[in-house]
């Protein structure tokens, strides 16, 4: 197995909108491959789309700021392709990183 040396880091999403890389371009076509989660005051959630109106491809809960603060959430496998890129709608999270290559 070899290893991937190209895996990058979106900046913090706040609130509901497209994930963006360092330079502020929005992420397109690809996988991500863990999530870091900062949580709210109150339960939430993130819920990433493929792209603005597309297809829901998952939906992460976060819970309570003062029982969790942040979540890294690593995911299986490849990780999960957006086709269109990654577009997420925020409630109650403070913010949200994606880790993608």
């Amino acid at each position: 197995m070899t290893m991937q040396y190209d895996v990058k880091a979106s900046k913090p999403l706040t609130s509901t909108g497209s994930f963006v890389d360092q330079t502020d371009t929005n992420i397109g076509r690809t996988r991500i491959k863990g999530v870091y989660l900062v949580a709210g005051a109150s339960l939430g959630s993130v819920a990433i789309a493929d792209g603005s109106g597309g297809q829901l491809l998952i939906t992460l809960n976060t819970p309570v700021n003062t029982n969790a603060g942040a979540l890294y959430i690593p995911l299986p496998g490849e990780g999960i392709l957006f086709q269109t890129g990654p577009y997420g709608t925020v409630v109650n999270t403070a913010s949200t990183v994606l880790i993608y290559g």
